[in-house]
């Protein structure tokens, strides 16, 4: 019986591959032992370099806070991967991405089949159901190419934290693994989102987040601030002059192939015994720094070879010890060591190295709060309240909800900052993603968030920069719920960040204000050379303002748009005082920079109290001066966002393609 020809889809895809394709996936998999294989990850791998940028409008009625304040921060509305293109200017300039993506649970994403072929069509596709027997694929899809945007607008040593639940964990870590390297792995972290309820089988009570660097070698782990509890253990018993102190371990962890030296016997000047470390244990401290610690307690020390199989022994020098026959405590030189070191008991102000409050205990070690950093390593189990000092290496991190909040937390927090009624089941409480902030991202450093939902990145973001009177700065991009007809980035997440800032409650009550504000902008229509040279003066004031960024200060704050007072060229200013120009003809296009309208810029610069370089965008320049720093539209403004007016998308049809409303 013949069978129907019928190919399937990973032998179509296989065809597609040219030699070149093929020779990368073999060596892939023979480099890294394990990789994520899925159908169409040629196609996802592809998409970022594919996506075309978008043109951005400024919504001044959406903007929040003072002029300054508003070029801190933004919030964007639309498809985040069409968004991390368009924001090209802060690519590799980005601290920390801290985000929280659809856990695929079921109509928690769409998906757009039409974009393996097309990245840039419109339509956001239809929400994937949890019956879908392809749901994983398409979630990775999804994902692939929004891991890669996420890394390149890294700085070298820039970390991203991924918000996941045991849905895609696997999936995510692999697709991370293969993205930053399983080299620059920081942490898994494993928090706990609510308490545990009853189940046939485990009770899933922990969500996780996934913790890469671009470069482990360039990342820096802050501290976390010390809790109180953690300052409580400190104290000054005996007038301590150098301040308070707590109770340390004068040993360290024993190596079966080392340290050997460092296990010895020290005799006490209270009471002659001979202490020596525990079994698994080793003295942490130079042999000469501990015999000098303990002469301070009156009496000169020795080294002594007590033949007891281990090193030369500390001791009172002329004392005997248990080693030696007839060993009497009341020997003249014991009586006299234990004299002297009661007398500097009693006087306070004890030496480093101490046996107790009394003088009968083991040796211990003062360690003062002056020479403990200022805050409280990650560590990899914070269940642990009687300890909360003890220091590990971050690696596979749990973190108990006292540490980290659970989720309802992040519920309760939205409710009260808008009010109920908001349709929101799931928020990560603030605590959390401070906690990350507070790690990874410096008190002037840039954080984004590519699914920013109710906005929590950015309210915390408001609150340390407010505890820590810190800098940071935040972008968030949200597309909102369109399958609900609500774009929620303006109503939810607008609301909860404006509200933070200026204090106002839903119940009519001031909170404290937090301070700050952000910039709004959405995305409209794909942008190339042909669209620029199109556009009406007032669309291409926002495309100049959004999009201008320099080597030297990538980063700085958003332009401020100027459009008081009836300037002719001039349309914004940064913060250092300089003017943005925009040579438009009277009724359009863009026009030239010539002697005329040099004069017609100084004179507005000067009118505004601005200084010099004036940056002017113009079609041409037929007359240069020093205080000129000319942009040629449209090259510069295309360049300012990745592309080239030569590119061939720039010569590709539009389609039609409608403007965002």
């Amino acid at each position: 019986m013949d069978m129907p020809d019928e190919r399937s889809e990973l032998e179509e895809a296989l065809d597609a591959l040219d030699r070149d394709d093929l020779v990368k996936i073999v060596r892939g998999l023979l480099a890294n032992g394990v990789a994520l294989s899925f159908h169409g990850k040629r196609t996802a791998v592809e998409i970022a370099r594919r996506v075309r940028p978008r043109v951005t409008r400024r919504e001044p009625k959406l903007h929040v806070g003072s002029l300054e304040d508003q070029c801190h921060n933004l919030l964007v509305e639309g498809e985040n991967l069409q968004a991390m293109v368009t924001l090209y200017k802060f690519r590799g300039q980005v601290d920390l991405i801290v985000t929280d993506p659809p856990y695929n649970t079921g109509g928690q994403f769409r998906y757009n089949d039409r974009w393996d072929s097309d990245p840039n069509d419109p339509d956001l596709g239809t929400l994937v159901a949890k019956e879908d027997g392809s749901r994983h694929t398409k979630w990775i899809k999804a994902m692939m190419p929004r891991l890669q945007m996420m890394k390149a607008m890294l700085k070298p040593g820039g970390v991203v934290a991924i918000c996941i639940d045991d849905n895609e964990l696997f999936h995510l870590g692999m697709m991370m693994d293969e993205v930053f390297g399983e080299e620059n792995r920081l942490a898994i972290i494993n928090w706990q989102k609510t308490t545990p309820k009853n189940s046939r089988h485990v009770s899933t009570t922990t969500d996780y987040v996934l913790v890469y660097s671009k470069d482990k070698t360039s990342t820096r782990t802050e501290l976390l601030a010390r809790s109180e509890k953690a300052d409580r253990r400190f104290g000054n018993r005996d007038g301590d002059l150098i301040g308070q102190w707590k109770q340390g371990d004068l040993t360290g962890k024993r190596s079966p192939t080392s340290h050997q030296g460092m296990i010895y016997a020290i005799q006490s000047p209270f009471t002659g015994e001979l202490h020596y470390p525990l079994e698994t244990r080793h003295w942490a401290f130079e042999k000469a720094t501990m015999k000098a610690w303990l002469g301070e307690w009156g009496s000169p020390y020795e080294e002594r070879d007590l033949a007891d199989g281990k090193p030369k022994a500390l001791v009172i020098k002329g004392a005997p010890t248990r080693f030696d026959l007839g060993f009497d405590p009341s020997h003249p030189r014991l009586v006299q060591a234990r004299d002297r070191a009661l007398e500097r008991l009693s006087a306070g102000n004890w030496p480093k190295l101490y046996f107790g409050v009394k003088g009968d205990a083991q040796p211990m070690l003062k360690v003062h709060a002056s020479h403990v950093k200022a805050g409280a390593v990650p560590t990899t189990f914070w269940m642990d309240e009687e300890d909360p000092d003890r220091l590990v290496a971050i690696g596979s991190v749990s973190w108990a909800a006292s540490e980290s909040g659970r989720s309802r937390e992040g519920i309760e927090e939205l409710d009260a900052v808008i009010g109920t009624g908001h349709g929101f089941e799931t928020v990560k409480p603030m605590s959390l993603i401070r906690k990350i902030i507070q790690i990874w991202c410096p008190p002037s450093g840039l954080v984004l968030d590519p699914y920013a939902g109710s906005g929590t990145t950015g309210h915390a973001v408001l609150l340390l920069n407010k505890a820590q009177e810190a800098q940071r700065r935040f972008i968030l991009i949200e597309q909102g719920a369109p399958e609900n007809g609500d774009k929620y980035a303006r109503t939810l997440t607008w609301r909860r960040l404006r509200n933070a800032i200026t204090g106002e409650r839903p119940d009519g009550n001031m909170a404290e204000p937090l301070g700050g504000g952000f910039e709004y902008r959405l995305l409209t229509k794909t942008i190339d050379a042909r669209a620029v040279m199109s556009m009406k003066r007032d669309e291409l004031i926002d495309v100049v303002l959004t999009s201008h960024w320099e080597t030297h200060r990538r980063t700085a704050p958003n332009l401020q748009r100027l459009d008081e007072d009836g300037y002719q060229y001039l349309i914004g200013r940064d913060a250092d005082g300089e003017g943005y120009f925009l040579v438009w003809n009277n009724c359009g296009p863009v026009g030239t920079l010539d002697i005329d309208s040099y004069k017609i810029v100084t004179s507005e610069a000067k009118r505004a109290g601005l200084k010099p370089p004036f940056h002017v965008y113009a079609r041409y320049e037929a007359f240069q001066s020093p205080n000129v720093r000319f942009w040629k539209i449209p090259d510069k403004i295309l360049a300012h966002l990745g592309l080239d007016e030569n590119d061939r998308y720039n010569n590709a049809d539009q389609g039609g393609e409608e403007e965002a409303a």
